[in-house]
């Protein structure tokens, strides 16, 4: 309880009832609280002094201090702890007696006794500064001390205004003068003190004595010693100059001071004292574990992402400014939906299937249909600044505004997007087309009304023997480029792009909008994973779309709770269209490109294959009615072929997204999904067409696919994947990045 106010003076106040004989004494205060010879250095006359004291405003503000905030999973277990400054607040109770004591001994042994200012100490100051002609003493109160720490504070990183906060000039150390005053005057000693050692800075990224005692010997400040408690004391002076780790014999001299500060003002006994001063530092140090990096389980990158979300959502301020304020001050307990389970099956899957050394990577994303929950983001190469590590922290599984690139060409994961606008604009689910294969890109119309043909392109099946005519459900199947051409062409460029805005595909991984154009089909533009797994957790999820979150709560440093992001589920179409659209899924995994990549419980799933021209990019996405995966491999700066290439120590000819994510996918779902009851689709039924499509001929399986290699891509993980006669493992034709 702060004490009441008096009706003294200020000039009273500093020194509990001892009155200034003038100016002149204040200067003389002021000079030796700076450690400095005299304040005619300035040029400034006792007067100036007194005048500017009484003008400077007494409404000191103690700032929020910033503190580390802290990132759970799911379950409540610890991704990372993350701060500008490693900072615990205690109270009182939470710290050691012997810590406080501490402290006071060596500062200030008389806090107890005096106000803001210690006129013994001005005097003590003043005599052995004139004898000396020297700056050899200052008698600075812990309460002015705390007072510029909170200048300190308040500068945070600013250079500049570290600077001004911690230089001596006679205007500053007025200023703090009289704010220590005012702090006397609303606050208990006891609190000063608690706030002195929560604010102050003792070496190794350490703020507060919580952080102090956890950096230098591993425990919380409630439980340190009488040794541990006098070394972290003397720091206080010279962090730099008593550093246990690179000066521990200066660290030990400096602590037996504190220790024979304490038995001399008997706050310990000569026993206790002979005990500590005996003593080793007995420092057993623990690294700052700042920020994601030291997230376990590839969980960096989605704790990056989370990041990004406190400073981007406006839940979280209305300003970037003020996020960004949120966000330096932590002391945040920020609750997630990352699943450490399914994050653990996707890390596994992405590592070990593809070696950090390999010329390509993966990557995958899991979200829960129906919440848009992210349960597991994860990829090859592990989170850090260490290239020779082969570290980085581009997040592969989202766009460039959440610490992502510029994605990556879906390829024709992209055509279940094209089907349901087909869908739900009243086509039919058997619907036909001739099919050629290969034909130059119609005009198409676009919302605006404009035309687009590709100027005059052509695209081409991936095997000289697709050609129709073709059924949605067999050309799905298939993933055949000019089927999905013809049938955007009928439904029209506006349906589809309305159909992406409603899946979350209208802002493409750069940032840029989705562009009405005739190849959007065959999925050119690109995407992320992220977008991709949410998109079909909305076919799983009949329709209901939700924007992905990941972050169910926050808890800010006051206690209260901070409103988090919203996944504003929508129906983003007919239920009878997602069932369409999980029917001819269904159909791929069961008949079509990806027919090897069931599970082990033979639980239902649907998905789709992708891969671009030169095997820039291979995809997977794929899902039952708990879960949507989607998986990509490729290069992390694009454009790396994946022709002939070693992957996971196995070689491809080339890899289709059957036979390179497909696999990856597998691992991750089967792992993830062990132990859960399975659910079927609500399937709709689909007569059969009125012509069989063309036989393909031999030879062109993924085995011996034409106009590629003798050996195909199917050969690369171990048992092989085996497709059906006449099923190219992964998508097809045309130009680069059109399948």
């Amino acid at each position: 309880m702060a004490p009441s106010r008096s009706t003294d003076t200020l000039m009273d106040k500093a020194g509990h009832g001892v009155k200034f004989l003038g100016g002149s004494i204040l200067a003389g205060v002021l000079v030796a609280g700076m450690a400095l010879p005299a304040v005619g250095a300035f040029g400034l006359t006792a007067k100036d002094t007194a005048e500017s004291f009484e003008n400077i405003p007494d409404d000191f503000k103690q700032p929020t201090l910033s503190q580390a905030s802290m990132i759970y999973d799911a379950k409540g277990g610890l991704i990372a702890k993350v701060y500008d400054r490693d900072r615990t607040i205690l109270t009182a109770d939470q710290m050691a007696p012997v810590m406080r004591q501490a402290q006071v001994d060596i500062e200030d042994a008389r806090f107890y006794e005096h106000g803001a200012i210690d006129l013994k100490g001005v005097l003590r100051a003043i005599t052995k500064n004139a004898e000396s002609g020297t700056t050899a003493q200052g008698a600075s109160t812990l309460t002015q001390q705390y007072v510029k720490n909170v200048f300190v504070e308040q500068a945070g990183d600013d250079q500049d205004a570290f600077l001004e906060a911690t230089k001596k000039s006679l205007g500053r150390k007025i200023q703090e003068l009289k704010y220590a005053i005012k702090l006397e005057e609303d606050l208990s000693k006891d609190q000063i003190l608690t706030n002195y050692l929560n604010i102050t800075f003792y070496g190794h990224q350490a703020y507060g004595v919580e952080a102090a005692a956890n950096r230098y010997f591993s425990k919380s400040a409630k439980d340190l010693t009488v040794p541990e408690a006098a070394m972290l004391a003397g720091l206080v002076q010279n962090p730099t100059a008593y550093d246990p780790i690179a000066h521990p014999q200066a660290a030990k001299t400096r602590r037996n001071t504190v220790i024979n500060k304490l038995l001399e003002y008997k706050h310990i006994t000569p026993e206790a004292a002979k005990a500590a001063l005996d003593s080793d530092l007995g420092i057993k140090y623990s690294e700052p574990q700042n920020g994601c990096i030291t997230a376990q389980n590839g969980m960096g990158f989605f704790c990056d992402y989370v990041r990004h979300v406190v400073k981007q959502d406006p839940a979280f301020g209305a300003t970037a400014a003020d996020r960004q304020k949120l966000w330096a001050q932590g002391g945040l307990k920020i609750n997630t939906t990352i699943d450490p389970d399914k994050q653990a099956a996707m890390y596994n899957a992405v590592t070990k299937k593809v070696y950090v050394t390999d010329p390509v990577s993966a990557a995958g994303t899991m979200v829960e249909p129906g919440t848009g929950k992210i349960l597991a983001m994860a990829q090859t190469r592990p989170y850090g600044l260490d290239a020779s590590k082969n570290q980085i922290v581009l997040n592969l599984n989202v766009g460039s505004s959440m610490g992502g690139g510029s994605g990556f060409s879906p390829g024709s994961t992209f055509k279940p997007i094209v089907a349901a606008a087909a869908l739900e604009s009243g086509i039919p689910i058997t619907q036909e087309y001739p099919s050629p294969n290969s034909m130059v890109y119609p005009k198409m119309t676009t919302c605006d009304g404009s035309t687009t043909n590709e100027k005059g392109e052509s695209l081409t099946n991936e095997s000289p023997s697709e050609v129709g005519p073709y059924s949605l459900q067999v050309a799905m199947q298939k993933s055949v480029n000019t089927y999905f051409i013809q049938l955007e062409q009928q439904v029209g460029l506006c349906p589809v792009k309305q159909m992406t805005d409603k899946l979350g595909l209208s802002t493409l991984a750069n940032g840029t909008q989705i562009k009405q154009i005739a190849s959007m089909t065959l999925g050119t533009q690109e995407v992320s994973p992220l977008q991709m797994a949410s998109a079909y957790a909305a076919f799983a999820a009949r329709g209901l779309y939700c924007s992905p979150i990941a972050i169910t709560s926050v808890t800010g440093a006051n206690g209260k709770n901070i409103g988090v992001p919203s996944a504003n589920c929508t129906q983003a179409m007919a239920q009878t269209t997602a069932d369409g659209i999980n029917t001819l899924l269904l159909g791929v995994t069961e008949k079509g490109t990806g027919s090897a990549l069931g599970l082990d419980d033979g639980r239902q799933i649907a998905g789709k294959t992708g891969t671009t021209d030169e095997r820039f990019a291979a995809w997977f996405t794929g899902y039952t009615p708990d879960l949507a995966t989607s998986v990509w491999l490729g290069g992390v700066g694009g454009n790396v072929s994946m022709k002939r290439v070693r992957i996971g120590g196995h070689y491809f000819d080339a890899v289709y997204g059957a036979d390179g994510p497909g696999p990856i996918w597998q691992k991750a779902m089967n792992d993830a999904l062990k132990g859960s009851s399975p659910r079927s689709f609500q399937k709709v039924d689909i007569p059969q067409p009125t012509q069989a499509p063309t036989t393909p001929t031999p030879g062109d399986t993924p085995s011996n696919p034409s106009g590629d290699n003798a050996q195909g891509g199917n050969n690369g993980w171990p048992g092989g994947v085996t497709l059906p006669p006449g099923v190219i493992g992964g998508n097809n034709g045309g130009k680069p990045g059109r399948h």
